[in-house]
C-alpha cells in the first residue's frame, strides 16, 4: 500500500477477543491505521 491509499476490507479480533470489520469501523467515520515492524525486529 502507498500513503493515500484505501485499504482493503479485513477483519481482526479486538482486544476482549471480538470479531471486527474495517467496513464496520468506518460506519461510525474515519479510521486510522497504524502499520510498524514485527516486535524485536531491527527498524
Amino acid at each position: 500500500m502507498r500513503a493515500g491509499e484505501a485499504a482493503p476490507e479485513f477483519e481482526l479480533r479486538d482486544h476482549k477477543g471480538q470479531l471486527i470489520t474495517l467496513s464496520e469501523r468506518l460506519v461510525t467515520g474515519p479510521v486510522v491505521l497504524f502499520f510498524y515492524p514485527k516486535d524485536g525486529t531491527p527498524g
